[in-house]
């Protein structure tokens, strides 16, 4: 019990993340970066006041890094299935290989 558990939070704390969580993390960077920049321009402009805007654009950019940057579970959700390990040979060849329709030994 208390090894899965520890075994979880090793998990969690190596920041493991699969191709598809990149993508939603390279995302979110995107659009929030981007969304808090318009609020920062518009409330500055509307009020006159740079420091203001300013500081949404530091807070906006916490958030948003505080969302992408820890390894969260959501962005681990399709994990890559490698090929098993066999033999001794470099490069190793999985027995049954197709490519091209020529087997491959």
């Amino acid at each position: 019990m208390a090894e899965q558990v520890l075994d979880r939070i090793r998990d969690v704390a190596e920041g493991q993340i699969d191709f598809e969580g990149q993508k939603l993390a390279e995302l979110m960077v995107n659009i929030g970066l981007s969304g808090v920049g318009v609020l920062a321009f518009i409330v500055g402009y509307m009020l006159q006041d740079i420091k203001l805007s300013l500081y949404i654009l530091l807070g906006g950019t916490a958030v948003v890094f505080a969302v992408v940057v820890p390894p969260w579970p959501y962005f681990n959700r399709n994990p890559v299935k490698w090929l098993p390990v066999t033999g001794g040979t470099f490069p190793a060849v999985p027995q049954n290989l197709v490519i091209d329709e020529k087997a491959v030994r």
